[in-house]
This record gives C-alpha cells, sequence and structure tokens, in this order.
C-alpha cells in the first residue's frame, strides 16, 4: 500500500511537471526567436530537446522586400538623411566639446519655431495651464498669477467640455464649442459664413491632409496636382496612398509666380496620360517658396479650378506669415464667396495649423480643416475616416480656437498679446530680410524676395566641377552642397532637390527662425563656407 502511494505520488508530480512545461511553452512560444537566439539562455539549451520549437527560417518575417512598396518609395526631405548626420554631430560635439569647426548646429532645415528660441504666448499658455488643471481655478492665488481673461476664457472652454475633462475623447470632428469659435474666427476674417459643422479638428494640419488624399485617391490613375517646388508632405501622402504627382511648376523669375497655363498644360497632359485629376493643391503663403499669391491670380485659380471640376485644396497655414506691406493673406474661401461660388459651384478645403503663424506651438498638434462643397453622402465619409482616429488631442483643440479668437481689444490680456505677436513678426520679416540680402550678395546664389511664410529657397548655380564631385559621391549636386554646409559650418538646411525644382537647377530651403541674435553667425558662417567652395570647385 505504501508502495502504491508513493508511485501515485511520484506520477501526480511528473504530470503536474508536464503541465507547467506545456503552459510555459505556450506562453513563451512568441518569444522563443528570442529566447533561442543565443547559445544558452535561461530557458533553453543549446542542445535540442523535444520541448525545443522547430527551426525559424534564416530570414526575418519583416524584410525591405517584404513591407509595403508604397512605404519604401515615399520621401520626406525635411527629416531625411541631412538632420540624422547633423544630429550625430550635435552628439559628438556634446561628447567631445572642439572636435568640429562649430560649437553649435542651427537647425534651419524645419519649421519648427520653439525649438530655436520663440517663446509662446502667454495667453494661450495660461488658458491652456488653466484647463488642464481646473482645480486651481478656485484658488485665491489664481487671481494673482493668470490675467482675469485667461482665467474667464478656461472656464469658458472648460463648460464646452463633457466632464471638464482634457484627457477624455472628444466627439470625432472635435469639441462642439470649440468649432464654433473656429466658425466665429473664420467669419470674422474673411466676411463670410462659416459652419462649425464642415471643420474637422486635426493634429495639425499634416493629418487632415493625409485624410483627404485617401479620399479622393483609388489607384495610380488618378492625380492631384502639386506645386513644384513643394512640401513634402504631399508628395509623401501621395505616394502613401497609391496615387499620382500631377508637378506644376511656379515661375522663379517671376517670384515664383503660379500660372494658368502652366496649370493646364500639367492637366492636359496627365489626361493624356490617362490620368484622371481630382484636386489641386495650393500653398499660400508658399512652403518652401515664401511667395504671398496676389488676390487677382487666386481668382484665376478658383475659376480654374470651378471650370475643370477639380478639388481646391488650400494650405493655408502660414496665414498670419506676411512680411511684405504691397501683400496681404486672403483665404481661398473668402475669395470664391466674393465670386459668388458657393458650395454647389467649388469644392474647397482650408488647411490651418497651431505649428506656425507667430504661435509656433508644433509639438502641441493643434490645427484644422474646413471642408466645403462635398455632398451629405460624401461628408459621412470624411467623418467615417476621422472617426477611425477617434479624435484630435484635446490640447491642440484648444489651441485651434485661440488661435482663431485670441485677446480682443478691453481683454486684460491684449496689449501684451499684440506686444508678443506683433514683435515675433517684425522680429521675423527682419530675420527674412537680412537672410534675403545676405545670399543674393553671395556668387551664384539668387533669391527671390521673402513674402511670407518661414523660409527662403535661395538657387546656387554651381560649378561643373562641383557637379562632378556630387556625382561621383553618388549624391544630387545640392544635396552635396547643403552637406559641406553641415560638415563645415553646422547649418543644417534641406537640397531642393527634396521639394522639387526644374531640371538642371539646385536650390535649398533656409527657414528664417534662429533668433535674431544668432543670424549675424549664421550669414557669417555661410559666407565663409561659400565662397571656400566655390573657389574649391572653380571650373
Amino acid at each position: 500500500m505504501r508502495r502504491f502511494a508513493a508511485e501515485t505520488a511520484k506520477d501526480l508530480v511528473r504530470s503536474r511537471s508536464l503541465q507547467r512545461q506545456n503552459r510555459r511553452r505556450c506562453l513563451l512560444s512568441p518569444l522563443w526567436p528570442l529566447l533561442s537566439s543565443g547559445s544558452q539562455s535561461r530557458f533553453s539549451s543549446s542542445a535540442s530537446s523535444p520541448d525545443s520549437p522547430p527551426a525559424m527560417g534564416s530570414s526575418p518575417p519583416v524584410t525591405l522586400d517584404t513591407i509595403n512598396p508604397k512605404v519604401l518609395k515615399c520621401e520626406y526631405a525635411v527629416r531625411g538623411e541631412i538632420v540624422s548626420i547633423a544630429q550625430r554631430l550635435q552628439q559628438e560635439l556634446k561628447e567631445n566639446p572642439g572636435s568640429h569647426p562649430f560649437d553649435e548646429i542651427l537647425y534651419c532645415n524645419i519649421g519648427n519655431p520653439q525649438s530655436l528660441g520663440q517663446q509662446p504666448i502667454t495667453f494661450f499658455r495660461e488658458v491652456l495651464a488653466l484647463c488642464d488643471h481646473p482645480s486651481i481655478l478656485d484658488k485665491s492665488e489664481t487671481q494673482g498669477l493668470f490675467s482675469a481673461d485667461a482665467i474667464e476664457r478656461a472656464w469658458q472652454i472648460l463648460d464646452q467640455i463633457p466632464g471638464r475633462a482634457t484627457g477624455a475623447y472628444s466627439h470625432s470632428q472635435g469639441i462642439k464649442g470649440l468649432r464654433d469659435t473656429i466658425a466665429a474666427g473664420i467669419e470674422a476674417r474673411d466676411g463670410f459664413p462659416a459652419d462649425p459643422n464642415d471643420i474637422f479638428l486635426t493634429d495639425g494640419a499634416s493629418p487632415a491632409v493625409h485624410m483627404m488624399m485617401q479620399l479622393l485617391t483609388r489607384s495610380e490613375s488618378d492625380g492631384i496636382l502639386c506645386p513644384i517646388p513643394q512640401y513634402p508632405l504631399y508628395s509623401a501622402s501621395i505616394t502613401l496612398h497609391g496615387g499620382t504627382l500631377v508637378p506644376y511648376y511656379l515661375d522663379e523669375e517671376a517670384g515664383w509666380g503660379l500660372e494658368i497655363s502652366e496649370l493646364q498644360k500639367q492637366l492636359d497632359s496627365a489626361k493624356s496620360k490617362g490620368i484622371t485629376v481630382r484636386a489641386l493643391v495650393v500653398i499660400n503663403p508658399g512652403n518652401p517658396t515664401g511667395q504671398v499669391l496676389a488676390e487677382e491670380n487666386q481668382r484665376q485659380i478658383v475659376e480654374f479650378c470651378k471650370k475643370e471640376g477639380l478639388v481646391l485644396l488650400a494650405d493655408e497655414v502660414y496665414q498670419e506669415n506676411i512680411y511684405v506691406p504691397d501683400k496681404q493673406f486672403h483665404s481661398f474661401k473668402k475669395i470664391a464667396r466674393s465670386m459668388g461660388y458657393g458650395d454647389n459651384d467649388i469644392s474647397l478645403v482650408s488647411f490651418q495649423s497651431v505649428s506656425k503663424g507667430y504661435h509656433g506651438e508644433c509639438g502641441k498638434r493643434g490645427g484644422y480643416m474646413e471642408v466645403t462643397g462635398f455632398s451629405a453622402d460624401v461628408r459621412e465619409q470624411i467623418y467615417k475616416v476621422a472617426s477611425v482616429n477617434l479624435c484630435s488631442n484635446i490640447t491642440g483643440q484648444i489651441l485651434a480656437s485661440l488661435v482663431m479668437n485670441p485677446p480682443k481689444v478691453g481683454d486684460e490680456s491684449y496689449e501684451s498679446y499684440c506686444e508678443e505677436r506683433d514683435g515675433i513678426l517684425s522680429s521675423l520679416a527682419k530675420r527674412a530680410k537680412t537672410l534675403e540680402n545676405a545670399f543674393n550678395s553671395l556668387e551664384g546664389i539668387t533669391c527671390n524676395r521673402a513674402e511670407g511664410a518661414m523660409y527662403l529657397f535661395p538657387r546656387v548655380y554651381l560649378p561643373q566641377k562641383a557637379i562632378k564631385a556630387a556625382e561621383a559621391a553618388k549624391m544630387a549636386p545640392d544635396a552635396f552642397y547643403c552637406r559641406r554646409l553641415l560638415n563645415a559650418t553646422g547649418i543644417v538646411v534641406v537640397a531642393g532637390s527634396g521639394f522639387g525644382q526644374v531640371p538642371g537647377t539646385w536650390h535649398f530651403r533656409c527657414t528664417i527662425l534662429p533668433q535674431e541674435d544668432k543670424i549675424p553667425a549664421v550669414v557669417s558662417r555661410l559666407t565663409e563656407f561659400h565662397k571656400g567652395f566655390m573657389d574649391e570647385f572653380r571650373d
């Protein structure tokens, strides 16, 4: 009996041990490629055993040959290889000061104002702080720390948010009260009615662009007319969604003008190749080119879209960034309505962002698109796509409402707000003019007037020896120039080939965002480098 009990106990132990091993294999099976990669591991040994999983094939499950080819094809120059090199140099400077002929990296590659020292607008940040921590609104100390209108605005906004919770999801188009505020701001700007139901709040303007490209693109047979040079978001988005970019070239000799004859030529050419052109992208003020469209030119563009049945995609994120007295911003919606065209005449999508302008709140990811001239059933599909992402972040939504409804005359913050806003914009105008003059003073560089936005796009007439050196290095000539500039000066600019340009011409995009006290260093470093470069490669 005692022997039987002992044998039974052993069988029970063996059974339980087997169960534990089976459970462990089930739990660890997703991890076997990692756990079995070394010669020894905590869970397995180099010797094979019945418990070992089948041997993996030599190829990993995901390679460049097996990912979506559209991802491989798409490019985004402003955060490309040049930035990776700059970041490596920055780390080397940190670890070994004096290891390069410069002491800092100046990022002139991207429109990211606050990363280069621009300060946020006080009123906007006060309201955000109060909305994110509403319990301090009832504290007596708050009255002395925050302006009265910021406190009042925070209460108004919190009353519009269900549960007064900025950490909760909202309606997929954005909080209704904030869309009401934005619509009122658009109406005040344009002088024509705006419907809050036409507004979709997004995490910056980029997701809105992706949403429209996804909606309009059915296959490679669908084309989107885009300016060349263009902001690489458009080419990347068209590629990712499987469409075809139909280029139209801006006229550099005419200050990057947009000619209707060029639009017609490219449209007809695309049609002859079997491409159905769905939309026209217009960036005003221009990125990377910095031009501001004349009102008459905008009327011609609206008329062209109406005649050809094209959706007008109006990128207007730099609408506050105007630096010359003879130009001003007019939204395409205002132009269309002033021509007597309504929703039944033209389909128009306007993009706005909190990342640009004088506010420069890139990291807050706020923006919107105003969608007009689409049927109710198509609008339902746009809403469906928006709802897949649940909603945009609430901080960005609040900021978008503040940008479109800043302090007014009589508000406690009005004077300080105007001082901050005007100080930023006037400083940007000075920086733009200083850099423009500097570029035009250099041998072999021409630069059009900086009318708006945050960039200059100078043309570089490179010597043949430099072009041949670039070819030997398997690089585009302007990328070769930009790489040499970075390695010699620490200044990061983006080659024009990343934005598109007339074949045989070379450019680079440079932001105007380094603070005023940094601009002389940018100019002197760039001037010294350029003279040396031209001497080295002079034909």
